[in-house]
Order: structure tokens, then sequence, then C-alpha cells
């Protein structure tokens, strides 16, 4: 099978399995691992469910049962398909990860309610809390409580940032938009470790 991009045959038989699901298939790596090769492919929640005008809810990030579906999925299209013929390979479906960059539209979508680190093409760079994702730009509160609306084209890296403080610690004003179900909780209700 020389001279065959494997990666996009798989990327082929995988994305339309994946629709169904509610998810999109974001990228295949296939890498030596002694013997045998390691097949990464990376899914994440599909925002093409919301509707166009809305631009500024929560959506829910990939779970772990909707990687273990599309694994089932993917693993038994692939057996049947057996796109790298005879190689033995290992697969693992995983999610991008929070450091990957930000580079498409359904990728700021995805992230709203998250902090951002941007750096546009000109100008200083802009670290904020994402409002907002339309097709063409994005509108981040800032620390000094400045709202910026930031084209897309305008954008040169952005990625998110880790946060370190749970959701439930943030002020309210920080949380519009995100349900709060701490005052249905007992002090019962509560695991320790």
């Amino acid at each position: 099978m020389a001279g065959i991009d494997h990666t996009a045959r798989i990327a082929g038989t995988v994305a339309p399995l994946l629709e169904p699901l509610g998810l999109v298939l974001e990228e295949v790596a296939l890498t030596p691992a002694g013997k045998r090769r390691l097949l990464r492919i990376s899914i994440d929640v599909d925002p093409g469910h919301v509707s166009a005008q809305d631009q500024d809810s929560i959506i829910p990030p990939l779970s772990l049962d909707q990687v273990a579906e599309a694994t089932r999925v993917i693993s038994a299209a692939l057996d049947e398909t057996e796109p790298l013929g005879n190689t033995p390979y290992v697969l693992e479906v995983t999610s991008p990860g929070v450091g990957r960059p930000l580079t498409l539209p359904r990728h700021y979508r995805r992230n709203v309610g998250r902090l951002l680190a941007i750096t546009p093409t000109s100008g200083d760079p802009l670290t904020g809390r994402l409002l907002a994702a339309s097709p063409t730009d994005l509108t981040v509160h800032d620390a000094d409580d400045v709202r910026h609306v930031v084209p897309l084209a305008q954008i040169a890296r952005a990625r998110v940032e880790l946060e370190f403080t749970r959701v439930q610690d943030q002020p309210d004003d920080e949380l519009d938009g995100l349900d709060d179900d701490r005052d249905e909780l007992d002090d019962d209700d509560n695991e320790e470790f």
C-alpha cells in the first residue's frame, strides 16, 4: 500500500460515521509505535446542531460516553474496511484537548464561556472570556471589564487558557448564562475522597 495516504482514507471512512452521533472529526494521526502503529483519531462535539442565531449558549463538552460510542463505531468500521491492510495498529479515540490551537469558527463556538488568549495579526494580545462566537467574529470580555469584538480574520493565534478556579467560585456576573445547580445540593450530597 505504498504511496497511499492512509490518514485521508481513514478520515473519509470515519467522518460520516460521526455525524449521526452529533460529533465531528478533528484530526487523524498515524505514527509508528514499535512493530505497530498508533492511530489517533481526535473527535469533538459538533456545534452544528445549534441555531446560527445562537452565538452565546454554552455547548456541553465531549463526554466519556460519547467517546466510548464513537470508539465502538470507528473500530467496527476499521475492522471491516482494513484501511492499513495487515499492519497491526492501536486505535486511540480522544478529544483534541484544551491546549490545541483554535483555528475554525466551530472551535470558538464550542468554547463560549471559556477564557481565551488571542494573538491578533496586529495590535496587542488579548486575554478574556469568550461571550459569543459568530462565523465571522468573537465577543470577548477582558479583565478591565471591556467588551471587544474581534474579527476572526484578524486572529493570528488563539487558545483556551486553563483556569484553576472552579466555576462555582466565579463571581455571579461572570456566570451569566450558566445553570446554577448549587442551590439544589445539600451538604449530605457531597462525597469525600
